[in-house]
């Protein structure tokens, strides 16, 4: 694993756009698995600042979400579908049928869910998978005690999820229990693996999910099974993995 620790969300944001940009750039044709959430906005504000500078094109690349919500429509503004358009795909030169997120309004979830991971297979499988985390070490909508050998499933959002995500929303009434999620399989049968986490609440997570040990209760622990993973993230996330004595990089 190898661990860049940024001095700020801004450098955050850009280590990790570099390290998109170059699988993009090596592999035009490339098959990027993409995240939503307040911590890749800025790496993506970042690729489109690069794609309007000419350094960049994603003609060729296609694209697969980690999850969407149940029950929401694409145009919703708190659908991924929606997120993804606004932050990203609408600013560069992506093609529509490029881009895969799973359809909240499945009239059959199973069904969407089957679906997905035959889409997945007969892209060839990810070639660089961007992750999140969530407080309680979720990553994509995975939460603790979720199956390891699940690939898409319905997910039953956890409390912890509920509220973390009540922001977004009007109440937290409107918040969706529950969503289409790429299962732990799924991620770890990626090439390669982009993890991106930031701020002081994420620490004792981090920590947790990178030197505890492997358990279903952190989700983001099986990373460190995987062959590939490359943490970024800034001083006050990485904090209590440099008091573990965990080596990190500039």
């Amino acid at each position: 694993m190898r661990i860049y620790e940024c001095a700020d969300y801004h450098a955050m944001s850009r280590r990790a756009a570099n390290l998109i940009s170059a699988q993009v750039i090596l592999q035009p044709d490339c098959v990027l698995g993409l995240a939503t959430g307040a911590t890749p906005v800025g790496l993506y504000d970042q690729l489109v600042e690069w794609y309007r500078k000419g350094d960049l094109s994603f003609a060729e690349t296609r694209t697969v979400n980690l999850d969407e919500y149940l029950g929401l429509a694409p145009t919703h503004r708190q659908s991924y579908r929606y997120f993804m358009q606004k932050h990203l795909f609408d600013h560069i030169d992506i093609k529509l049928e490029n881009t895969h997120v799973l359809n909240g309004l499945a009239p059959d979830p199973q069904a969407e869910c089957a679906a997905y991971n035959r889409l997945i297979r007969d892209l060839g499988g990810i070639d660089l998978q961007l992750l999140g985390m969530g407080h309680n070490g979720h990553i994509a909508f995975n939460e603790p005690s979720d199956n390891f050998g699940l690939e898409t499933h319905v997910v039953n959002l956890s409390e912890s999820t509920i509220d973390a995500n009540q922001r977004f929303f009007a109440s937290r009434e409107e918040v969706p229990r529950q969503a289409l999620s790429m299962g732990i399989k799924n991620i770890m049968h990626a090439r390669r693996i982009l993890v991106v986490v930031g701020g002081a609440d994420k620490a004792d997570m981090v920590c947790k999910a990178f030197t505890g040990p492997v358990t279903s209760q952190v989700p983001a622990s099986v990373l460190q099974l995987h062959p590939d993973v490359t943490l970024v993230g800034d001083r006050a996330a990485l904090s209590r993995l440099k008091e573990a004595g965990v080596s990190v990089c500039g």
